[in-house]
């Protein structure tokens, strides 16, 4: 029997690139998701491609501590000590949430030397969107 010949469009079937070189990525945007419990720094690259992630509860903080500022800024640090060895010079920060690692993320971003182009909030907000649940009897 014939081998099927692969479809090129199909993303399964091609990698967008090899493991072992490291791209060199001179631009890329920086998304900090600071949620109560947790915060999320996840760096793409200016096409929205995944280059580093990292968060609160994979730098080994537990439960209520993973919602803290230190959590935020290490998780902040250990993602960008990837892309800053990829050649990563300038970013472009988009915040998100009402966490309290907003703050400390930014500050451990800044102090990585990584030149800010801009820095946006990207909170979504309602515009009187969804009915909020009753009110709690107790």
């Amino acid at each position: 029997m014939a081998k099927s010949i692969p479809k090129t469009g199909s993303r399964k079937n091609v990698r967008i690139g090899s493991r072992n070189h490291t791209r060199k990525i001179p631009k890329g945007i920086i998304h900090v998701q600071a949620s109560f419990n947790n915060t999320i720094v996840t760096i793409t690259d200016v096409r929205g491609r995944v280059i580093s992630w990292s968060s609160a509860g994979t730098c080994g903080f537990k439960g209520t501590r993973r919602g803290t500022p230190f959590a935020a800024q290490t998780a902040a640090g250990n993602a960008i000590r990837t892309v800053s060895d990829q050649g990563m010079q300038r970013a472009e920060i988009m915040i998100k949430g009402p966490g309290l690692g907003r703050d400390a993320a930014l500050r451990a971003i800044r102090r990585s030397g990584i030149i800010l182009n801009f820095i946006r909030d990207v909170t979504p907000m309602p515009h009187n969107g969804c009915r909020s649940p009753k009110k709690r009897r107790i």
